[in-house]
């Protein structure tokens, strides 16, 4: 049987200030011998009561916190539809690619994910050589989340034979956008993405979604190619 201090104590306060009252009774009336007879029982009893109360009493142990299920879709592939654009990829069935009307730009799009509540932000800018621009503005972008970040990795890709180059940027920690690329030839095409969940961030929380759209934008990128 363990008794947890900070529980006992207070209880045997109780005890020794009842057992003391309960003595000095006994020595202001007589006879002793009837006195201590007719006082005992219930000292015991009480005695036994409280170290009861005690040995049940066991340290509150907190929950450990849980989070809400989140379903996750099974995942199949097709063609991004987008008949002029300079570029082609593979599309996940459970996203929407919406174009985006940008003053001065052209080929910008939205990849929803209306299941997940998440959205790949995706923006193509020529290459008028100006490439060392574009690329240092793409990873400044990904840096802005560097204050919320525990680590930022990063993994370069390379398929020479269709001329795609580029860097996925993991962002990890609490942050809101927890993946970044950009994806280029060096000489006339440059595409970024940025993942952004339309929610308050928590890693824990929505690491299923982030597995899920990590394995989107991997194939994305696998599966690019410039389409001049």
């Amino acid at each position: 049987m363990v008794f947890i201090r900070s529980e006992i104590g207070p209880i045997l306060d109780i005890v020794r200030t009842v057992s003391l009252g309960t003595r000095v009774s006994r020595l202001s009336h007589r006879p002793r011998s009837r006195r201590r007879r007719g006082r005992s029982t219930p000292l015991v009893v009480l005695l036994v009561a409280l170290l009861a109360l005690a040995s049940c009493s066991r340290p509150s142990v907190p929950k450990p916190y849980g989070y809400y299920r989140i379903a996750i879709p099974d995942t199949a592939y097709a063609p991004l539809d987008r008949p002029g654009a300079p570029y082609a990829f593979d599309l996940s069935r459970n996203a929407l690619a919406a174009p985006v009307d940008e003053p001065g730009e052209q080929w910008w799009l939205n990849i929803n994910y209306p299941a997940l509540n998440a959205t790949v932000h995706c923006s193509y800018k020529p290459v008028r050589r100006n490439l060392n621009t574009l690329t240092a503005d793409a990873v400044e972008f990904v840096y802005k989340h560097a204050q919320q970040a525990t680590a930022i990795p990063e993994r370069e890709f390379a398929n020479p034979d269709a001329r795609v180059y580029g860097v996925f940027f993991h962002i990890q920690g609490n942050t809101a956008s927890p993946y970044q690329f950009f994806l280029t030839d060096s000489a006339r095409h440059f595409f970024r993405g940025a993942v952004y969940c339309n929610t308050t961030p928590n890693a824990d929380s929505l690491a299923p979604v982030y597995d899920y759209l990590r394995t989107d934008i991997e194939h994305l990128i696998e599966s690019f190619r410039w389409t001049d």
